[in-house]
């Protein structure tokens, strides 16, 4: 007999349409609720949705309940975390995923007992293929999940063997027909048997029929749905009209009942496919600026401030995990996956950005914290200036430098590079305060600079140095500009002729054509992308070239400008172009580097629209090799069949999600395209399109032609109203940063992961001075320390062979063990990565949640090694 197990839960977005403080006044009476119910009933359990954040906020508001959270839980029948939010699968870090379950499960821990060790992610937008090695090295080996799946194309079965790209295997439980499958609505109370006859046993016999399954699991309930009083009775009266045996089940039972299993299927790869419900595969380009920043703070938290913490922890500067914890949990908070994927009410776009201001303040103050301690403590001049290296790699070449400085005539004494990059002048003031030992006196005081200098430096691995400048008779070197078309290196040739950038390499390949920009109407939302019915793309041609010169590098500087249709009716009817689209690209040539660094910067002026930077690839394969969370994977574009729309909930259109890199291989050279923050690419014919952004003025439309139907996001359902969303029409400048590589040969992995990983390292220094207290903005409020903290002008924490890639290095999360911080090793290659012996003698081998694991003397193929030790 074909046994279900019914679970209850409620699927909570803390905010969508409606914000995050709509949904804590919704909370307080749906959780109240349901912990009066457990209280009563021991035979039923409910699950909070896998995330933390929503309870934090609701014991905030009942701190009173909080004994009666932690019994519940303790007696498994109130199920919290391991999450701290729902998080977004495709367009976050590795790091990101690994910090909201390292919180979330962390959290769970410190507050309300017991964290259930679950995968549960029932309405995120797709997933990447390496779910499986990211949740096994947090301790957990399953995934319960909605969309993505594809029974025909992908895998037989709704339960399966997931493995990662290595070695890493977990179980996964799919929710075909979502996590409200088994949605007792009021309807569905007063008719129970229309409800079995009508949803229940067809769904519990697809499921049982789809693998050949004896036990199947049911999810009842919806978003922000209360909890069903005498459930269990509930289902004793379905047991009277089911053809199936049903049971009060939870999400733990099921699981681990699978484990016993070993007849099932296995599967390797991404979960994106549209068939049972829409995947949104165009989101990765919607209000893309939120992307952008969010991609920055990632950055600016894992190669600034988590070592930065690491490094003040070791010379005595102590900065609380509270402040880093909060600092991340801003940004998660934007990571859950209608948040980052963009497909949120503009009021809504507004509470993200504060966030997203939060998160920065919060940064800029630990930074700003860390480094005036330190120089304050070497007592450091005015012309004296600490620069950083937060990676445990010995450094030599340049970084940019922040001074104030009364001229511009000056050099950096070790540097023969002393090249200006961006100045800013404050002129002379009068009658200016200035506090002395008898009260005030009053000054003038005279004019400055505030200068970003790029200069040579070498710097020890996990530490800092000390570089001085002097006032000098030559002034700063400044870019030159000519009237040039053309650029080279020992790499490559870049010229613009007739309109047309020429790519020529080293071997003699020459790339026609090889960069342009390309627009076209979106009659889509925030949601999906989707094109207009009978408009045709529009090339956005280069009219002017001229080139940017300094010593070592030369910047072709290529600009156009474009009349475009105003909205998607000018594009309708054919109405005369009016809106003057002004754009530039520049490419970067460094004498010797095989990189060619790139900008573009758009000034779109235009509505409901999608850009994209298109290349030539020389390749009429379409296959293209993208890098993802820790990986490289390999796409083919799909054929899609006329009738798409009878099988699936949208057309499963060959737009794919990469993570900083994509490249593409033709007969003699690898082409690649770093792109920072961008996550969106698709293949055709020799060209690789790389979307810039998508803009729309509409939070969900019905029947567009990618996605025929209801409109996602609610807005056609029953009493909801259509709802403009004029902030993502992204109106203003848009500035983007990216890179490309061209090589002979196939695609080196391990290259591409360092050139990755170096591209984005930062430039941190900080100067003792008096002209400007307000550069950093605690400057003037962080007085000197009465504990002793003993530093030196040169430091060092501890050095790793360039052979291992880092992929954080942090403070333990772990409230009892303060003086600990983490490294997490990554090897995102098809080969093994030794680890020297010596290595592992001051470090203990752990997973990401801390927990010791078996010693290891190798990274396996796209997998993680994380260690930790104590600092003195």
């Amino acid at each position: 007999m074909i046994k279900a197990y019914l679970v209850q839960h409620t699927h909570w977005d803390r905010e969508w349409y409606f914000t995050t403080e709509d949904a804590k006044v919704l909370s307080d009476q749906v959780f109240t609720e349901a912990l009066t119910e457990l209280e009563k009933n021991k035979n039923v359990n409910f699950y909070l949705d896998g995330q933390t954040s929503i309870v934090d906020e609701y014991v905030e508001l009942n701190p009173e309940m909080l004994p009666l959270i932690k019994k519940l839980n303790k007696e498994k029948r109130l199920f919290i975390g391991p999450w701290f939010t729902q998080t977004d699968a495709l367009l976050v870090d590795a790091e990101s995923i690994f910090r909201n379950l390292i919180i979330g499960i962390n959290d769970t821990i410190d507050k309300y007992e017991k964290p259930s060790m679950l995968g549960y992610l029932p309405d995120t937008f797709g997933f990447n293929a390496q779910m499986p090695t990211l949740l096994v090295h947090a301790g957990i080996d399953n995934i319960l999940f909605w969309r993505g799946t594809d029974f025909e194309k992908l895998v037989q079965s709704p339960y399966f063997k997931w493995n990662g790209l290595g070695e890493k295997e977990i179980i996964g439980i799919n929710f075909p027909f979502g996590y409200m499958t088994g949605l007792l609505t009021e309807d569905a109370l007063s008719n129970p048997k229309e409800f079995v006859t009508n949803k229940l046993d067809p769904s519990i016999k697809f499921l049982s029929d789809n693998g050949n399954h004896d036990t199947i699991l049911i999810p009842s309930g919806i978003d922000q749905k209360n909890m069903v009083m005498n459930f269990d009775k509930t289902i004793d009266e379905i047991n009277k009209m089911s053809n199936y045996e049903n049971y009060v089940g939870d999400y733990e039972f099921f699981v681990d009942q699978l484990r016993q299993k070993d007849y099932l299927p296995k599967y390797k790869g991404e979960l994106r496919m549209p068939k049972y419900s829409r995947a949104h595969r165009t989101i990765g380009s919607v209000r893309t600026d939120l992307k952008l920043n969010n991609f920055y703070l990632e950055q600016v938290l894992l190669r600034r401030i988590e070592p930065l913490m690491v490094i003040a922890k070791d010379i005595g500067i102590n900065i609380s995990l509270g402040l880093l914890k909060r600092l991340w949990k801003k940004v998660l908070e934007n990571q859950a996956h209608d948040s980052i994927g963009g497909c949120v009410s503009d009021s809504v776009a507004k509470d993200i950005y504060h966030r997203i201001k939060e998160a920065k303040e919060i940064a800029e103050g630990i930074e700003n914290l860390i480094v005036k301690k330190i120089a304050d403590q070497l007592e450091l001049a005015h012309n004296e200036v600490l620069v950083f290296n937060t990676d445990p790699y010995s450094y030599s070449g340049t970084k940019v430098v922040h001074i104030t400085s009364r001229t511009k005539n000056i050099k950096f004494e070790s540097s023969a590079t002393n090249i200006l990059v961006e100045e800013k002048y404050y002129p002379e003031r009068h009658n200016v305060q200035k506090l002395v030992a008898s009260g005030f006196d009053y000054i003038t005081e005279p004019a400055y600079y505030e200068l970003d200098i790029m200069i040579d430096v070498d710097l020890p691995p996990m530490g800092y140095s000390v570089v001085t400048f002097k006032e000098d008779a030559e002034p700063l070197i400044e870019e030159k500009i000519v009237e040039e078309n053309s650029i080279n290196n020992e790499f490559y040739i870049i010229t613009f002729e007739k309109n047309v950038l020429i790519l020529e390499t080293q071997n003699g390949n020459k790339y026609e054509n090889f960069v342009y920009l390309e627009n076209q109407a979106n009659d889509g939302d925030t949601y999906d992308f989707s094109p207009l019915l009978n408009d045709s793309p529009i090339k956005l041609t280069f009219e002017t070239a001229k080139v940017a010169k300094l010593p070592d590098t030369d910047t072709l500087i290529l600009s156009g400008k474009k009349a475009l249709p105003k909205d998607l009716a000018d594009r309708t009817n054919n109405e005369p172009d009016t809106e003057l689209v002004k754009y530039e690209v520049h490419l970067n040539l460094r004498k010797d580097s095989q990189l060619i660094e790139g900008k573009i910067f758009i000034d779109n002026q235009v509505l409901s629209h999608r850009t994209r930077l298109v290349l030539n690839t020389k390749d009429s394969s379409e296959k293209s090799i993208s890098k993802i969370q820790n990986g490289f994977i390999e796409k083919q574009p799909q054929s899609i069949e006329e009738n798409w729309a009878e099988k699936y909930s949208e057309k499963p259109v060959n737009v794919e999600i990469f993570d900083k890199s994509v490249s593409v291989e033709n007969s003699k050279e690898t082409v690649t395209v770093f792109a920072d923050g961008l996550k969106e690419f698709e293949r055709v014919s020799d060209k690789l399109y790389i979307t810039l952004f998508a803009t729309t003025g509409q939070l969900g439309k019905p029947d567009i032609a990618w996605r025929p139907g209801r409109a996602s996001g609610d807005t056609t359902n029953e009493g909801h109203i259509m709802m403009s969303t004029p902030m993502a029409q992204e109106i203003g400048m848009y500035e983007v940063s990216f890179a490309i590589l061209v090589e002979d040969g196939k695609i080196n992995e391990e290259k591409i992961s360092k050139i990755e990983f170096q591209r984005l390292a930062q430039s941190i220094s900080y100067q003792r001075q008096n002209l400007n207290k307000f550069v950093h903005r605690l400057d003037n409020k962080i007085w000197p320390t009465n504990n002793e903290i003993l530093v030196k002008r040169s430091y060092s924490l501890f050095e790793l062979p360039e052979n291992l890639l880092v992929s954080a290095i942090y403070p333990s999360f772990k409230s009892s063990t303060p003086n600990t911080y983490v490294i997490r090793l990554a090897n995102p290659t098809s080969q093994k990565i030794s680890i020297e012996s010596n290595i592992l003698n001051n470090f203990e081998v752990v997973d990401a949640i801390e927990k010791p694991v078996k010693q290891c003397r190798d990274i396996a193929p796209y997998d993680y090694v994380t260690i930790k030790s104590k600092l003195k």
